[in-house]
């Protein structure tokens, strides 16, 4: 690890770092955790600029954004060094450094915070939902069309389902012939996958800044209360759709099956779960959504549930180049847990209008 305590002594550190250690389990990026001489802890981050093209724009965004949530943060009396993320910029001044091959940023380290990986109770759900809808609160009035697109099209399930024919018509690893079922999954759903971009072309949805990535381990909770502290995995903060952070917030946690479970048994979309979220996410930001994004919260989570399960599928179509695996299929495997997801809520599409009308009161 001394290339990573190197690379860390370019930033503006309180004392030298004298370690790093792999941290987290992010799918797209590098993360180790730092340890200065005088044991104060900070996060190293190699950013994977295949995923992300523009790293210079990208940390523009979370520069613009985390300073912006801080002036939020200190006018309601919070702490903005634990409630949101606080880049830690190079001896030059700037927010990037890079070697010979990569990009690498640091950010504090927020002591006392855990991170969730499913859902263990209703109430972490709800107050995740919280943490969200309070993100979505807080930057109602930043400008969205002064961010970058962090990954062009990230959200565009019209654009996916191009890409995902295109998997299928390569086929380059001769993969499609042992998942013709999840091929035809995603085809009958043709038409699904244009919905909301069409809405919001037609200007029926309106742009707002989103985070595009609201799973449940993007929450940090303080280790105390049980409370949430902060949104934290910017990268992808930019122009979205308020529904699609609702939706992927609820394709990750509205089950207490792991997001790569293999044995399907396990999994089924909890409308319980469900209705903890909607109630805590239409309490922080209900009043600020218009009438269709409330009504199309419900085709929110199906959308992004079947954009995962397409991207997952894609990506194993493609030679798995995307998302990280850690075994054999591991990408089939979460495919089909999403397209699993999507058949509950499809069954379920009647309850869960009905629970978003309860809360929109």
């Amino acid at each position: 690890m001394s290339r990573f305590v190197d690379i860390a002594n370019h930033f503006q550190l309180d004392t030298r770092a004298v370690s790093a250690e792999n941290y987290g389990g992010g799918h797209i990026n590098d993360t180790f955790l730092l340890k200065t001489e005088t044991g104060r802890s900070y996060i190293l981050q190699r950013i994977n600029t295949t995923v992300f093209k523009n790293a210079e724009a990208l940390m523009n965004n979370v520069v613009l954004v985390t300073d912006f949530l801080k002036k939020k943060i200190l006018g309601a009396g919070g702490d903005p060094l634990r409630e949101t993320l606080s880049v830690v910029l190079t001896e030059e001044g700037k927010t990037l450094y890079r070697d010979s091959e990569d990009y690498w940023r640091v950010y504090t380290f927020i002591d006392g915070a855990v991170t969730l990986q499913t859902c263990e109770n209703g109430e972490q759900f709800y107050a995740s939902a919280c943490a969200f809808g309070h993100f979505q609160k807080l930057l109602a009035d930043f400008p969205a069309e002064t961010l970058y697109e962090s990954i062009p099209n990230f959200h565009n399930t019209k654009s996916r389902y191009q890409d995902f024919e295109a998997a299928v018509t390569k086929d380059v690893c001769s993969r499609a012939a042992s998942v013709e079922k999840e091929i035809a999954f995603v085809r009958s759903r043709k038409e699904f996958a244009a919905t909301l971009v069409d809405m919001q072309e037609q200007g029926k949805l309106p742009l707002r800044v989103t985070h595009n990535d609201t799973k449940l381990n993007n929450v940090l909770f303080d280790e105390a209360t049980g409370l949430p502290l902060a949104v934290v995995d910017l990268d992808t903060v930019m122009p979205g759709l308020s529904i699609n952070d609702f939706g992927d917030s609820i394709r990750f946690g509205a089950t207490y099956a792991a997001e790569d479970e293999p044995d399907l048994r396990k999994v089924n979309f909890d409308l319980e779960l469900f209705e903890y979220y909607t109630r805590g996410f239409l309490g922080e930001c209900g009043s600020l959504m218009t009438e269709n994004e409330k009504k199309m919260l419900p085709v929110g989570a199906i959308m992004m549930t079947f954009e995962c399960g397409m991207r997952f599928l894609t990506d194993y179509l493609n030679g798995d180049t995307y998302f990280k695996i850690h075994r054999k299929h591991h990408n089939l495997d979460r495919c089909r847990t999403q397209f699993k997801l999507v058949s509950d809520m499809e069954e379920n599409r009647e309850q869960m209008d009905r629970i978003v009308e309860k809360y929109c009161c």
